[in-house]
């Protein structure tokens, strides 16, 4: 059974979510190690939303209770954040309902500016990581990589991405009521990371010249050989930020990266001080965990953008566009589970087909010895078995697109006395651990 646990920018505050994210690596292992019923774990943290993906092998009933039991435990082991704490800020989603709501967050749907692009590549990187870790399954791999399929098609044939944007964008149109020239302004891009080669296309794009980039682990020289910007020495980067007009952070660090002591830093040889009151500066933090210390938006002449700030001004969802992309991932939700469900169903199909395919071999042995020279009775009895496992085969698939997989099994088993091989192997380590 597939659960999912999830707090979002939906249903927990910003400050929770920063929290959850700034370790999220180690909860998937030991979600793993500490619920023996756990097969599989997936974990998905962005900037805006938290997510544990788990497969289990409790029985339906159980399974949701337990699941959520252990999520929770092991986010607590690992983030320190407390169980308790957690209450009312996440949703719990299960059986079918888990391919939907991944699928729509892997193509921005849930995003808090729809259609934005960035999540898809996360989504990826989330199932890597626990391929790393060894904590995938593989009806966790099927949902992953079924995920991405969908992403790409609600790419391809909608056009949700044109009517999304993507957070650098977004906070750069927000900046744009207190930039009247871009090319005047004097940019600081901190970090070097995926986000920050698309906020410095953005800024681009916009006109921005005069960029430079700092990198707190180092980084910086290369990024700036790449895409032909300044780079920033660490023991120049405060008077850098001091003097910046426009400061963008993107980094992963845990910790902030830009705060009141960079930004008060003197700007020259001769400078005891210059307060920043003396120019205007606008801070976008893009950063999850966050990279600005909150402090700065208290310095005069100062103006702080940070994601809990983007949200609030993220605008309406394009109605056609998300309802054109919601129908194509109900779709591959759908399909997902039509397959799913028809895997389920093999093992008894196969059983059915091998005590069928016996009874047909022992009345051929049967008719040879009686004479069969010519084989005809042999091709009718061959055509007559095809005949008679149609009709239950495709009855099979029907009632497991249905999620009613049990009921042919159970019904092979009443009339025949057939015990599929992975139920009979279960039942055997069962007997065997008694």
């Amino acid at each position: 059974m597939l659960l999912c646990v999830t707090a979002s920018h939906k249903t927990a505050t910003f400050d929770l979510l920063e929290r959850l994210s700034r370790t999220p690596d180690g909860v998937a292992p030991t979600l793993v190690e500490m619920a023996p019923c756990v097969q599989g774990a997936v974990v998905l943290a962005t900037c805006n939303r938290f997510e544990a993906y788990v497969e289990m092998d409790e029985p339906v009933t159980a399974a949701g209770a337990i699941g959520v039991e252990a999520v929770l435990e092991a986010v607590e082991a690992v983030t320190g954040v407390p169980a308790a704490e957690l209450d009312g800020a996440y949703a719990v989603h299960s059986g079918r309902r888990v391919a939907e709501h991944l699928f729509s967050v892997a193509s921005g749907l849930e995003s808090v500016v729809s259609g934005e692009g960035e999540i898809a590549g996360q989504v990826r990187r989330a199932l890597k990581s626990a391929r790393k870790e060894g904590t995938t399954s593989p009806e966790l791999e099927r949902l992953f990589q079924r995920a991405s399929q969908a992403q790409r098609k609600v790419k391809n044939v909608t056009a949700l991405g044109r009517a999304g944007r993507s957070l650098v964008r977004l906070a750069l149109e927000l900046a744009d009521s207190r930039i009247a020239d871009w090319s005047a302004e004097r940019v600081l891009l901190v970090g070097t990371g995926a986000y920050a080669a698309v906020t410095l296309a953005t800024l681009r794009e916009r006109g921005a010249e005069n960029i430079s980039v700092y990198s707190p682990s180092g980084r910086a020289e290369a990024f700036a050989a790449k895409h032909g910007i300044r780079p920033v020495a660490a023991d120049d980067y405060a008077r850098t930020a001091a003097r910046s007009s426009l400061l963008i952070t993107c980094t992963t660090a845990t910790e902030p990266v830009l705060g009141p002591e960079q930004l008060l830093a003197p700007t020259g040889p001769a400078a005891i001080g210059c307060p920043v009151g003396s120019h205007n500066q606008l801070v976008v933090d893009l950063g999850m965990p966050r990279n600005v210390d909150p402090a700065v938006s208290t310095l005069e002449g100062v103006a702080l953008l940070d994601l809990e700030t983007i949200r609030l001004h993220a605008p309406l969802e394009e109605l056609q566009a998300t309802d054109a992309a919601r129908s194509v991932v109900r779709e591959a939700a759908d399909t997902f589970h039509v397959v799913g469900e028809r895997q389920s169903v093999t093992p008894a199909v196969v059983a059915l087909r091998s005590h069928i395919f016996s009874l047909l071999e022992s009345e051929i042995a049967r008719a040879r010895a009686r004479g069969d020279e010519d084989g005809r009775i042999e091709q009718a009895l061959r055509h007559l078995s095809g005949v008679l496992l149609h009709t239950p085969t495709s009855r099979a698939h029907e009632l497991a697109a249905a999620g009613r997989a049990d009921e042919f099994t159970a019904a092979i088993g009443a009339l025949y006395g057939i015990v599929p091989e992975a139920e009979s192997a279960s039942d055997d380590a069962a007997s065997a651990s008694a």
